[in-house]
């Protein structure tokens, strides 16, 4: 009895997270997925040393989870799933904002994260940990509420409801929406990933910084199109699944590029 109660408190914790953070488990997953079918041979053996021969969707979620970690080391990762703006940025003001920043920021903690591998003292355990938080905070580049305005904390506070559920902006683009297709994370990276290698290699093109700026723009559309306490359902879904949909098959393949630079 005490076994089975852990577990439906585990499972509760679990569904309350996955309210909470970006994308939902199961966007997370997808772009995970999609980024282990785009792996080299060599960069997924190198992997493969690190985490052994699980998925990286396994771990796709551990950077929501261990948020409720009492060490500080964990604690000050919070900063580093986002990045505040200010609306209507220029690529410019955007790209200083980014750098000049005295916080942590997904930016530059994604940037650590990628340097870090190449130091030769780095232990296993921190190269596990420091490889499921890249993995993480690459779908939380391209969950758009996570580069955006800091005054209603992404969208947070931003009330709607979701077929005459409560809600909010953040909460639609990160789970709504995607947990509404009802894939399970293998086929939604399956009806995803149909780009042609040369599509491929144009949505790996540009730089993080770039990449993070796009989804900060379809930010300020999210928030040009939505109202408070609006009631949203089926037209909202016919407007916007397949942005959400992009912007998961492009996180995906991104990964892949980055785990294929590092790793490759």
């Amino acid at each position: 009895m005490k076994n089975i109660l852990k577990s439906l408190i585990v499972l509760a914790m679990t569904l309350q997270i996955s309210s909470v953070f970006a994308w939902g488990s199961t966007g997370h997953r997808v772009v995970a997925e999609v980024a282990e079918r785009h792996l080299t041979k060599k960069a997924k053996k190198n992997i493969q040393k690190i985490i052994g021969k699980q998925k990286l969707a396994y771990w796709a979620n551990w950077g929501d989870f261990i948020k409720s970690d009492p060490h500080d080391e964990f604690k000050k990762l919070g900063n580093s799933h986002f990045i505040n703006t200010n609306p209507h940025l220029p690529w410019a003001d955007f790209q200083l904002a980014m750098e000049n920043s005295n916080e942590e920021n997904l930016y530059k903690t994604v940037l650590r994260l990628e340097k870090s591998f190449s130091e030769k003292d780095l232990t296993l355990e921190k190269k596990k940990q420091n490889l499921y938080m890249l993995i993480h905070l690459i779908g939380d580049a391209h969950q758009p509420m996570h580069v955006s305005r800091a005054e209603d904390q992404g969208g947070n506070k931003i009330e709607v409801s979701w077929f005459g559920k409560k809600s909010n902006i953040h909460r639609v683009w990160d789970s709504d929406l995607i947990d509404g297709e009802k894939y399970s994370y293998t086929e939604y990276a399956t009806v995803l990933d149909i780009l042609s290698k040369n599509e491929v290699k144009q949505v790996q093109g540009g730089t993080l910084a770039s990449w993070l700026y796009e989804s900060n723009q379809l930010s300020d559309k999210i928030y040009a199109d939505v109202e408070l306490n609006a009631n949203l359902s089926y037209n909202y879904i016919y407007n916007n699944i397949y942005k959400a949909e992009n912007c998961m098959l492009r996180g995906g393949l991104r990964l892949a590029k980055i785990l294929n630079d590092v790793f490759g």
